[in-house]
């Protein structure tokens, strides 16, 4: 074996020689004779033949090499070109002087072939995209295929009683604001009702303030803290009458008893709050508590108020007067002349039930004087 090497001008190429026997000579090379000198002479001109022979092959090869190298990197420029993917002549004469000398491709570098640059950079491998799917568009993937799966009803059912409960809060709220904020709404007309011994023109006139104001943002805090200063006045329940209207209706205390106030009459409640001032005694069903005014400061007056307000409003009416030494000897006097020992206000409820039983008895002779209620399970008349 021997190796010779040739360098040309654009690569290297290095031929391997082996010695062949020679085809004419008819002498094998293993035998003595071709040890000698005899020999030796056209062994090494078949060698040298041979050697020739090797030299053109290796050419040949190189050659067909380089052609398939160029033929290869050929076919991706026509491509490149029919696809209409042009470069600038100066670039792809810089590709091409690249890529011939990287590769060993004379046509590369010489000519600057744009082959040269779509083989080592822009175009692809035709061997190693072998057996691949092309795809319509360089760069994009095949648009996917989506499943629709029906929607569960479970969860149908919710989204739509989410929606349904939703949209009823909107129009609530909307409706809410409406009434609100409503012109239409607003207070025109101002209604009291429930009154004796307050006067129904002060009492609306009271509430004048009121008027303009929407029905709805009117409450009965708003009514009570106009009629607040009112004593007469023990409750009251507010009404909107829609479109313009609001309802008053009072509840008054109710007043058990009288006091001399020089000319005057003033009607007292339980708790000896002056509620309304009668001109005409006469006038005003209610016994008068004697000591006037001051009668209120007094230590039994508690007692006296509330026996009264125990009474029922028949047998109250019938009353003249009511007084008291002490705590318990509170005394009542009827219109009739006669009087009733009431005693201690405990038990009142049971005592008045016994008077009123008492009252409503047939007239005896002589005629009684006396009803003694102070024991309500043993009442006495004398």
């Amino acid at each position: 074996m021997a190796g010779r090497k040739r360098r040309t001008k654009d690569e290297e190429t290095i031929t391997a020689t082996k010695a062949l026997p020679g085809a004419g000579d008819g002498a094998d090379p293993s035998g003595p004779a071709a040890r000698g000198p005899s020999a030796r002479t056209p062994a090494s001109a078949g060698t040298r033949a041979g050697s020739a022979g090797m030299k053109s092959g290796g050419r040949t090869l190189a050659a067909k090499a380089s052609a398939a190298r160029s033929a290869k990197t050929s076919r991706p420029e026509a491509a490149g070109r029919a696809a209409g993917q042009r470069e600038p002549a100066a670039a792809r004469t810089a590709a091409g002087t690249t890529s011939g000398t990287t590769s060993g491709n004379p046509a590369g570098k010489a000519s600057g072939n744009p082959a040269g640059n779509r083989a080592t950079g822009s175009a692809p491998d035709p061997a190693r995209t072998r057996g691949r799917t092309p795809t319509p568009e360089a760069g994009r993937k095949p648009p996917a295929t989506v499943l629709t799966f029906p929607e569960p009803p479970r969860r149908k059912r919710r989204r739509n009683a989410w929606i349904a409960a939703v949209s009823a809060l909107l129009l609530t709220g909307l409706f809410f604001a409406f009434l609100f904020f409503s012109p239409a709404l607003a207070l025109k007309t101002v209604v009291v009702e429930g009154t004796q011994l307050l006067p129904r023109e002060q009492a609306e006139a009271a509430l004048e303030p009121l008027k303009g104001r929407t029905l709805p943002s009117i409450s009965d805090a708003d009514v009570e803290s106009l009629l607040a200063d009112r004593p007469e006045i023990e409750s009251l329940k507010v009404a909107a009458q829609p479109p313009s209207t609001l309802l008053v209706t009072v509840t008054e205390r109710m007043p058990v008893a009288v006091l001399q106030d020089g000319a005057q009459h003033v009607l007292i409640d339980e708790e000896g709050r002056r509620l309304a001032v009668a001109a005409d005694r006469a006038a005003v069903p209610l016994p008068l508590i004697a000591g006037g005014t001051e009668a209120v400061n007094a230590e039994v007056f508690p007692s006296i108020t509330s026996v009264l307000a125990a009474l029922p409003a028949e047998v109250l009416g019938r009353l003249e007067s009511a007084s008291a030494q002490t705590v318990d000897s509170v005394e009542l006097k009827l219109n009739s002349g006669q009087t009733v020992f009431w005693g201690s206000a405990d038990a009142s409820a049971a005592k008045a039930r016994v008077l009123e039983a008492l009252l409503k008895m047939a007239p005896t002779d002589p005629p009684v004087e006396v009803y003694d209620v102070s024991a309500p399970d043993r009442p006495v008349t004398r």
